[in-house]
């Protein structure tokens, strides 16, 4: 089943007020609730939260030296403050699923299909032992037949 990742955006310095102990209760039961359904339907795949952006560190290669720095990636105002990994029947499906994260953590949602590399690679993989092992019998019907 294809698989896609909801990112949960948050907007640094975005003008809110601090949440009471009921409202962070409520979040908590709505986030609860839409993790305990996405496992019921088995769309679940994984999920967490992330600290803040400044907690970061970008490790790169420059000049085939590992070089690290402090800091998030991107100079931006938007940084990824969590995700869901998810399973779906299609992009409609995960849009719904993305809908009603939206609902629960009151962030925008970005959803993006998960590339299937791996498949492609053991489809080739599959195909190419399959022409080594026609070659082989091609070849050793040929030393049979006296080539």
């Amino acid at each position: 089943m294809p698989q896609y990742l909801l990112s949960v955006h948050t907007v640094e310095g975005e003008a809110r007020e601090p949440m009471t102990d009921e409202e962070m209760q409520q979040s908590w039961a709505q986030i609860s609730a839409l993790n305990d359904e996405l496992k019921s339907a088995g769309a679940w795949v994984f999920a967490g939260a992330l600290h803040q952006p400044e907690t970061a560190t970008v490790v790169r290669m420059s000049d085939g030296e590992v070089l690290t720095t402090d800091g998030p990636f991107a100079e931006a105002k938007e940084h990824l403050g969590g995700f869901y990994a998810i399973e779906a029947e299609d992009l409609d499906a995960a849009l719904a699923w993305a809908s009603k994260t939206t609902a629960a953590v009151s962030k925008p949602i970005e959803v993006r299909p998960r590339r299937r590399v791996l498949g492609i690679i053991v489809l080739a993989t599959v195909v190419s032992v399959a022409l080594l092992v026609i070659s082989g019998i091609f070849i050793s019907s040929l030393g049979a037949a006296g080539y």
